[in-house]
């Protein structure tokens, strides 16, 4: 069964703490009071209540320290404050100082529990939001592990003996039944590389990778991808310019996955693109760090489909000239960039394209005798 919802109440006045004690008491709460911070404190270590009520005027520890404490011991735990001395600037000091309501003397019953009820309700959502991420991540682990293990190495057994039939049956096989070979063996191909991007995205050890980051040449990291997604384009006939500014400060960072993240957006730029459309790579200095921007003339996306497009598995409406993904790639992407300590947004409309903007932080300007990349073209059909 569980425990009913605790409550403390820290205050210098006895009949402040009499009368709430009186108010609250017949309901299913575990009730506490404490004449000063010290007290408090030493009974939020030790009976970990849902909601505190702290006075900001007490002797010693100072209302406003109180909540600083509490919120170091459990930042979960509601804090409001209760206070003679109400002012704009105390209720703005104690906000930041994690308190989440604020109620002046003198109050009524109905106050007090009404302002107790809606910090219990807080704190069961906060709870019950760390209970969903924390079964979010289980799930992703979970995920990992039922994919690598029981789908992987099967379906990879059936391609490897796919390849040996096909390369025994060579001189035998009719040429639709040749046809229907090439066919299976892209459909398997096709489902283990969509088994690999998904092992990616939930695999791969994002606080790790910032142990091999090194100053990095931005120009050398939108070539790569350029030329990584060359041959895509020229299939589509979609043009790819490049452009990077002359003498860009180095970002710090892993040229491998840096890539891949620019490769999705390239990628996804020129799926989304109709054919003989154009998609724009460019990086420039923005104030404190750089930014790269990927934009394209293409399909666009959806007012109602953009709060979603970095989550993992999110596919939007398939428009008119754009071909399917698998809802990964920009996932994946946006935990690369984040382990950069840098931010990636979008803007798009429908029929008139999308552009992505990455901002990094900069590590300063190019070392003398050693210019980065100068202003240069890259292009793709």
């Amino acid at each position: 069964m569980n425990n009913p919802p605790g409550v403390l109440i820290i205050d210098d006045e006895e009949v402040v703490l009499d009368s709430c004690t009186q108010i609250l008491q017949g309901r299913n709460y575990q009730l506490a009071t404490a004449p000063d911070g010290a007290r408090g404190l030493e009974l939020v270590g030790s009976l970990k209540p849902d909601i505190v009520f702290v006075d900001l005027k007490m002797p010693g520890i100072p209302g406003l320290d109180v909540l600083e404490k509490i919120r170091e011991v459990d930042p979960t735990i509601v804090t409001i404050v209760i206070t003679g001395f109400a002012t704009v600037s105390s209720a703005v000091d104690a906000m930041k100082r994690g308190a989440y309501d604020f109620l002046p003397k003198p109050f009524t019953p109905d106050e007090f529990r009404l302002i107790t009820q809606r910090g219990l309700e807080k704190r069961k959502l906060v709870l019950e939001t760390i209970a969903l991420r924390r079964e979010k991540e289980l799930l992703k682990e979970h995920f990992a592990a039922i994919v690598s293990h029981e789908l992987k190495s099967p379906l990879g057994a059936v391609q490897q003996n796919l390849y040996a039939l096909i390369q025994e049956l060579e001189g035998i096989l009719s040429e639709s039944q040749r046809d229907r070979m090439g066919r299976m063996k892209g459909s398997l191909d096709a489902l283990l590389k969509l088994i690999h991007t998904w092992l990616r995205l939930y695999t791969t050890d994002i606080e790790g990778l910032e142990q091999t980051f090194q100053p990095l040449s931005l120009g050398v990291v939108v070539s790569k991808a350029v030329e990584n997604v060359r041959p895509h384009a020229i299939r589509k006939d979609v043009e790819v310019e490049a452009a990077v500014q002359e003498a860009l400060p180095p970002v710090e960072g892993d040229e491998g996955t840096l890539v891949e993240a620019l490769v999705n957006l390239l990628g996804n730029a020129v799926k989304f693109s109709r054919t003989g459309g154009r998609v724009h790579v460019s990086a420039r200095r923005e104030g404190n760090g750089v930014a790269i921007t990927v934009a394209d003339s293409g399909v666009g996306i959806a007012r109602e489909d953009l709060p979603f497009i970095f989550e993992g598995f999110f596919v939007g409406k398939l428009r008119p000239g754009a071909e399917r993904g698998s809802g990964l790639g920009l996932a994946i992407t946006r935990r690369i960039i984040e382990a950069h300590h840098g931010v990636i947004s979008v803007v798009s409309e429908l029929g008139k394209g999308s552009t992505f903007l990455i901002r990094l932080p900069a590590m300063g300007p190019a070392p003398s005798g050693q210019p980065l990349e100068a202003d240069h073209q890259v292009e793709s059909r």
